[in-house]
């Protein structure tokens, strides 16, 4: 590609990032937490249906998924969970093929009071734009829709077949990305711009959710030395875990993408219910656990690994050790994935286009990152052999109160995105 097409892609984006800013504060205004996507992908599929594109919207149903490898089981059914997805399909066919994958689905927005600002009235303060889901990831959507609009707006069209997907799940299961791939749509890479910063993640780690039940012994409160406190019970099983987490993180057992990490592997514990009555010792406990996992660890040795812990545990409980608790997996049950690991010539010319791409725009090398997070990069890295490169712009406060992208960032990925595309896929003429 030339200097002079190079620049007039580059002026494309400039010249229509007013208009991509008002896309971002419109999709941002839906309240897309999990179950309630619809209204954001109404939004999506009109979008995308006036631009001439072929929609493709559909519902996920866990019976096409769940026999294949990735999928991550639920609590539940999904009810209204639908993909949109959008074909551009080339009339030349002369370059490589590409997904443009981004997740529609948002985390919930936590205590209103906790926002300076209402999260789902997205605001634009001093260069960044304010409100749930800005930067995770509704920003990388609006990168990649605009990146297309920029080529078009030269008179240019991917000189390949290009995906554009918007899914749901990635933030529980992922199982919305599976679903794309079991409906037909991959190709020879994958672009997910995830907010990291305008770096690229070599490597993520896997996420293991699970919950551990526990009974206790109800009695009132006045006679409490007679029952068996369920959510007490919960304190030292929890210590347990976290002593597990010590040990994986030790630097003997790191994974190499990760031995510069100080402590790559995370465990959390999100959610804890439990009791019926204040007065009354705590028949039962619940808590929700997220465990981070290397790219490469075994899922059955780690979940054995964790019952095994919660088991010794239980065992130093009077109580405990003959009501053992019990554990139920659902939602994540996400694989490490290392694009850096992936030595085929496909990823290294991927990789090398992102590069140049980057280098045009900003006029800095490419940055490299290993996560301690995962995204749907490891559907089509792990399962369907095509690498998968996760570049996006800068964000803050993702997951948590006021969230904000960086608007320039957002326009530098977008350029960095059109000239990827068309290194990556050629460009024939409109």
């Amino acid at each position: 590609m030339d200097d002079k097409l190079q620049t007039r892609i580059l002026t494309a984006v400039d010249d229509h990032f007013e208009t991509q800013t008002a896309f971002l504060a419109a999709l941002t205004a839906h309240p897309s937490t999990r179950g309630q996507e619809q209204s954001a992908q109404d939004f999506m599929a009109g979008e995308l249906s006036a631009r001439g594109l072929d929609v493709d919207r559909w519902q996920v149903r866990v019976e096409d998924i769940r026999h294949l490898p990735g999928f991550s089981p639920v609590i539940g059914d999904y009810e209204d969970a639908q993909n949109v997805v959008a074909s551009l399909h080339s009339r030349t066919n002369k370059g490589r093929s590409l997904v443009l994958n981004g997740h529609i689905d948002v985390v919930p927005e936590g205590p209103l009071e906790m926002w300076d600002t209402p999260p789902y009235e997205p605001r634009v303060d001093d260069g960044w734009m304010y409100g749930r889901g800005a930067g995770d990831m509704k920003a990388g959507l609006a990168s990649n829709l605009f990146a297309l609009d920029a080529l078009k707006a030269c008179g240019f069209a991917p000189g390949a077949d290009v995906y554009f997907q918007s899914v749901v799940e990635e933030e529980c299961t992922g199982n919305g990305a599976l679903a794309c791939l079991q409906r037909g749509y991959s190709a020879d890479a994958a672009l997910i711009p995830e907010p990291f910063a305008e770096s690229l993640v070599t490597a993520q780690v896997g996420v293991l959710w699970f919950q551990v039940h526990l009974c206790g012994l109800p009695t009132h409160v006045a006679y409490a030395g007679s029952g068996s406190n369920a959510i007490e019970a919960a304190v030292p099983l929890i210590s347990a875990l976290h002593g597990m987490e010590a040990r994986w993180n030790a630097d003997e057992h790191k994974h190499p993408e990760y031995a510069h990490v100080h402590h790559p592997l995370n465990l959390n514990v999100g959610k804890i219910e439990g009791g019926d009555w204040t007065s009354s010792v705590p028949a039962w406990c619940v808590f929700d656990v997220r465990m981070g996992l290397y790219p490469g660890q075994d899922m059955d040795a780690a979940k054995a690994e964790i019952e095994e812990v919660l088991r010794k545990a239980a065992r130093e409980n009077d109580f405990l050790r003959n009501n053992m608790p019990e554990v139920v997996y659902h939602g994540f049950q996400a694989e490490g994935y290392a694009l850096a690991g992936d030595r085929r010539p496909v990823a290294a010319k991927a990789i090398g286009s992102l590069e140049q791409a980057h280098a045009t725009v900003t006029g800095d090398a490419l940055d490299k990152l290993s996560i301690t997070a995962t995204t749907d990069a490891r559907f089509f890295g792990l399962y369907a052999d095509t690498p998968a490169l996760v570049y996006g712009p800068r964000a803050e406060a993702i997951h948590g109160f006021n969230e904000r992208v960086e608007l320039e960032s957002m326009r530098r990925v977008t350029q960095a995105t059109a000239l990827f595309i068309a290194n990556w896929c050629g460009l024939e003429t409109l």
